[in-house]
């Protein structure tokens, strides 16, 4: 038994650990869905369960922080049109995470951090930790995502793949070399991608809606070249030094600030 597996603690165990000052429950998502021709179709919650594992291995033992089952389904309607996608609709997602989060919630647990590796699902993940805070007012419910914490981790990765890498590029084929090299099959030929009139971009402050498909034959979007075991690395302790110090920051605070209605679960 672990006691940083919350599925691993019987029901008065769970209470206990709940009751705790600052615990924190953590679920990490993912998602299944091409990411080229190299790399695995569970890139995003094997980088999520990775990170995560690390993390909880590192801090102290007796900080109240624990991790649920990975959530392995996510949003992905991006990537269909490859074999071995799969997407659930948003509002089947945002069912469940309803459902977990009040399941904690009527547990006892205040706070859960949803810790997503899928960049697709960022918006909608942000979409369901506010409906989750709506329906359980005592669950405070923070959507991180894996890359966008640590200071200086993609810095690491030159430009302009660091700009232009969204999927299964440098960035990913690196992590995925240092964590699973044997996963990681040979790196296909870089293809052109479109080039946004300027100021206008895929991903970033003026983004697209896009279909991988209509925008790459292999399902990469950037260029995996020059990526190494020793890059991913790097990355990975840069990952896991950094979410190391924003856990242990938010464990020991009382971020987000307590609300009205302490140990109400709202009924629909």
């Amino acid at each position: 038994m672990s006691p940083r597996r919350l599925d691993h603690l019987s029901w008065p165990a769970l209470e206990r650990w709940a009751s705790r000052p600052g615990a924190t429950a953590v679920l990490p998502i993912g998602a299944v869905e091409q990411h080229g021709p190299h790399l695995p179709l569970g890139t995003d919650h094997l980088f999520a369960e990775a990170v995560l594992d690390r993390v909880l291995e590192r801090l102290p033992a007796d900080l109240p922080l624990a991790r649920l089952p990975v959530l392995s389904y996510g949003f992905s309607p991006e990537h269909l049109g490859f074999p071995g996608t799969v997407t659930l609709p948003a509002e089947t997602l945002l069912a469940q995470l309803e459902s977990v989060g009040s399941a904690l919630a009527e547990a006892g647990v205040r706070r859960l951090v949803l810790f997503n590796g899928h960049g697709g699902q960022i918006a909608l993940l942000q979409v369901a930790a506010r409906q989750m805070q709506q329906r359980c007012t005592a669950l405070a419910v923070l959507p991180w995502f894996l890359w966008s914490g640590p200071t200086g981790v993609i810095e690491q990765i030159p430009e302009p793949e660091r700009s232009q890498g969204l999927h299964a590029g440098r960035l990913e084929t690196s992590l995925m070399l240092a964590l699973h090299p044997e996963l990681v099959g040979p790196l296909p030929l870089p293809e052109p991608l479109p080039h946004p009139p300027a100021g206008l971009s895929l991903e970033g402050a003026v983004p697209s809606a896009w279909r991988t498909r209509s925008i790459s034959r292999t399902g990469v979007v950037g260029d995996p070249a020059g990526a190494s075991a020793e890059e991913g690395q790097v990355l990975l302790d840069g990952l896991v030094g950094g979410w190391c110090e924003l856990f242990q920051t938010l464990v020991q605070s009382n971020w987000p600030h307590p609300r009205s209605g302490i140990g109400t679960v709202q009924r629909q």
